[in-house]
């Protein structure tokens, strides 16, 4: 496969913070990376540097074979690029938007003629082409915002925390046409987010990032595998936690939890939980609630980092 986006020792400072430290990766064509973290962790300092947006401190990154500091129109032609925070004119309409687009790329008037309404068609906004953005919901803004971005057809789709604040029938919907781009054009995604059900559902292979630093990288499967066994979580009276956490530990490793909760990795699964609940009765712990979960994404992330990935703060 050809490598389209790769990056190598890339860094980047503001002032005395480190927004990322060294990080590596590689994208092949036609593949939808996931770049998953909290809010802060680097994903959107990491998107603006790949796409000539803001000068690395040091490092290298490529895109389509074009260097980041010295081929930025290059790169600009080959890619497509939706922001968390895009400008967008709010007194324009979505149709106005998309031929202003246009013009900016050199496309013809008699194409966009054309491309034009079936862009808009395709993200849902036909019925408000003639509506000024600044009538959009939210969710409608994000769609927009995506299809703008696909105008001049860019080889390379950069999406940055696409589906933020959207209502599940438009992140369900932007979904669909994200997995169609790659289906049926062939076009490559980068995609940034801070939603595990995203990354497992959209990206062929996943890197995680935490502080700057990549922790993790390969399939949703390969990482699932190295968590091992599956988590028992259990709640309990914040008064019994210590005496839960004793018991717990007797049975496998302890995992990240949440206040009132504890969990392990309970290796037998399923043909341990009894024991377990007889061991956590027999010490005085009523157990309010119990689940046990295949491994997921988020335990990916605990068992790098030693956290959940919810509840994070502001990205840098």
């Amino acid at each position: 496969m050809t490598v389209v986006i790769e990056a190598s020792g890339l860094v980047r400072h503001f002032g005395a913070v480190v927004a990322v430290d060294g990080v590596d990766l590689s994208v092949d064509e036609g593949e939808v990376f996931g770049f998953l973290g909290p809010n802060g962790a680097g994903k959107s300092t990491v998107v603006r540097m790949l796409t000539t947006l803001l000068h690395p401190t040091s490092g290298s990154a490529r895109v389509g074979g074009c260097d980041v500091r010295t081929q930025a129109g290059d790169i600009r032609r080959l890619i497509g690029v939706a922001l968390q925070d895009a400008a967008i004119d709010p007194l324009m309409t979505g149709n106005e938007l998309i031929r202003l687009q246009a013009v900016l790329h050199g496309i013809p008037r008699s194409v966009i003629r054309m491309r034009g309404p079936e862009l808009l068609e395709r993200v849902g906004l036909t019925a408000a082409a003639d509506r000024r953005v600044g009538t959009y919901s939210g969710g409608m803004r994000r769609r927009l915002d995506l299809a703008l971005s696909l105008v001049h057809e860019p080889q390379i789709l950069f999406l940055d925390e696409p589906t933020t604040g959207l209502d599940p029938t438009s992140r369900q919907a932007l979904w669909e046409e994200v997995r169609r781009l790659n289906a049926e054009l062939g076009t490559t995604v980068f995609l940034t987010t801070q939603y595990l059900e995203e990354a497992d559902q959209l990206a062929g292979r996943v890197a995680i990032i935490d502080a700057g630093r990549l922790v993790r990288e390969g399939t949703p499967t390969e990482l699932k595998a190295t968590v091992g066994a599956p988590t028992l979580r259990v709640e309990i009276d914040q008064e019994h936690v210590a005496t839960t956490r004793d018991v717990m530990t007797g049975f496998g490793e302890e995992r990240p939890s949440r206040g009132g909760r504890v969990a392990i990795g309970l290796t037998e699964g399923a043909t341990r939980v009894a024991a377990v609940v007889r061991a956590l009765d027999t010490a005085g712990v009523t157990v309010i609630h119990l689940e046990l979960d295949a491994p997921s994404l988020d335990d990916v992330f605990a068992h790098a980092t030693g956290r959940r990935l919810e509840g994070s703060g502001d990205e840098q």
